[in-house]
């Protein structure tokens, strides 16, 4: 059995052994504290239109997301009624997740190694994805692309957001910490 105290993420030593250092050199940073980090990473599956029709697909979203995460996922709800859409007022919509500390940094390792291979027709993530201030966001189509999801008791393949907050101040940074994390940009 693993000793808590012990055990450090793989991606998390690999930031502070080769990565920092390597960062460090290629944009000159005089202080450790001015070096781009993981900060955190939002997950988030909206369910839309099934919600509406059907209030459990909302906390069926939560449980495949906390099952993913390793950490509870809270339901999101309408701030307000749209009539067009047959949303009322605090109707549960999603779920979402964030995961910071350790727990980002082994979900990270499972998205790149894992979940990115068994993507259909994988050719990398896009390189143009970030949102100027070092954030990057992605979605994939179908969240059982995670081996924590059992295929077989899935009632429905949901989409997912991921946003990858970093401490970075442009994006050229955000994406040289990314890409020293392995993550597989296609430009």
């Amino acid at each position: 059995m693993l000793d808590a105290q012990s055990y450090t993420p793989r991606l998390k030593s690999l930031y502070k052994d080769s990565i920092k250092p390597a960062l460090k050199e290629e944009f000159g940073y005089k202080n450790d504290m001015q070096m781009p980090r993981l900060d955190k990473i939002v997950l988030n599956i909206g369910c839309g239109a099934e919600a509406v029709k059907d209030s459990k697909k909302a906390k069926s979203a939560q449980d495949d997301l906390s099952t993913i995460a390793g950490q509870r996922a809270v339901i999101t709800r309408a701030k307000n009624s749209i009539a067009g859409f047959r949303v009322r007022e605090d109707m549960p919509l999603g779920a979402k997740v964030t995961l910071r500390g350790d727990r980002m940094y082994e979900f990270l390792d499972r998205l790149i190694t894992i979940a990115m291979p068994r993507i259909r027709d994988f050719r990398g993530v896009s390189g143009k994805s970030f949102d100027g201030r070092g954030n990057y966001a992605m979605g994939l189509k179908e969240h059982i692309v995670f081996p924590e999801i059992d295929f077989d008791k899935v009632d429905e393949a949901w989409g997912m957001d991921i946003v990858i907050a970093t401490t970075a101040k442009t994006d050229a940074e955000a994406k040289a910490l990314l890409k020293a994390f392995n993550m597989p940009f296609n430009s």
